[in-house]
């Protein structure tokens, strides 16, 4: 028996080694997987499908404005819980916990900002803030943002991805539709340009007004854009969807958006488009001044 007796002590077992969190991310639509900082050089786009991954408004704010440029306006509105609503939670918890979770007041941030030098007003819809969905202050951000494009005489650009209007606010979220809309055609008439950009998803009540009413209407690839879902369009008529429907490459088809930009070359799109949407502006600028001038002189 002392034959088979061990005389060598056992091999112990290596620690097992914990990879960080956070250093690989899986692409959702090819299920890559990427290397985390590789994924951040490349704005957080898969290199093998080029699927865009939702990214947060700091990080769409560096990768369109130019350094240092941002600044934030229309702080320290706070919704609030008229209807005092209620379904698994309240309304009010709900809303702190979105603070809390963003860091942010809204699903929404307004601000001026330069392009390649060129001043512009900026608004920027966060989906990590209860999906981003619209309600009485984030419409009134977007209004007020519109005003300062107006005033100021600056280009207008709203950045949107969201599931819709907020259901926890029943007609009052739904009356931004309208509000939003008015003060868009206020800017209209005053020949300001406004560029919509939609992410995905952009849904409901603000693809239903602001989202899409620019004057150039850019989307990222692949981004879902409509009103209702596809699964509840295809419940009611009861019909198959065709192919890639609700999807930016399917809209561009069919004329409801202008273009399809990546988001590597985003900045520079808008660099090209407000270089010439500038001169509109100058242009109808002096027109306006003419006219004070002329009207001023007969009186």
């Amino acid at each position: 028996m002392s034959w088979f007796k061990r005389t060598k002590k056992s091999v112990k077992a290596a620690e097992k080694k914990t990879l960080p969190d956070g250093l690989w991310q899986k692409c959702d639509f090819c299920n890559e997987i990427l290397f985390a900082k590789e994924l951040e050089k490349q704005l957080w786009v898969c290199s093998k499908c080029g699927y865009h991954f939702m990214i947060d408004t700091d990080k769409y704010i560096d990768i369109l404005c130019d350094p240092g440029s941002f600044e934030e306006t229309h702080r320290g509105i706070h919704p609030m819980d008229p209807l005092q609503f209620k379904d698994l939670k309240k309304y009010e918890q709900r809303i702190k916990e979105s603070v809390k979770k963003t860091g942010r007041e809204e699903a929404v941030v307004t601000g001026f900002a330069r392009i390649q030098g060129r001043d512009v007003v900026l608004s920027i819809m966060d989906f990590g803030f209860m999906g981003g969905s619209m309600g009485s202050v984030v419409g009134e951000k977007v209004a007020r943002a519109i005003g300062d494009a107006t005033d100021h005489r600056r280009p207008l650009i709203i950045l949107s991805r969201s599931g819709g209007a907020r259901m926890q606010e029943s007609i009052l979220s739904l009356m931004q539709m309208a509000k939003t809309c008015a003060a868009l055609s206020r800017m209209s008439e005053a020949r300001i340009p406004y560029i919509s950009i939609l992410t995905n998803p952009t849904t409901g009540g603000v693809t239903a007004s602001f989202a899409s009413l620019g004057d150039v209407v850019i989307a990222e690839p692949r981004a879902l854009v409509g009103f209702a879902g596809p699964r509840v369009i295809q419940q009611t008529i009861r019909q198959e969807l065709p192919e890639g429907f609700q999807r930016s490459e399917f809209l561009l088809e069919h004329g409801m958006v202008d273009m399809i930009c990546p988001r590597g070359k985003l900045r520079q799109t808008l660099e090209g488009l407000l270089s010439f949407l500038c001169v509109q502006i100058a242009e109808t600028t002096q027109e306006a001044e003419k006219d004070e001038e002329d009207s001023s002189a007969v009186s």
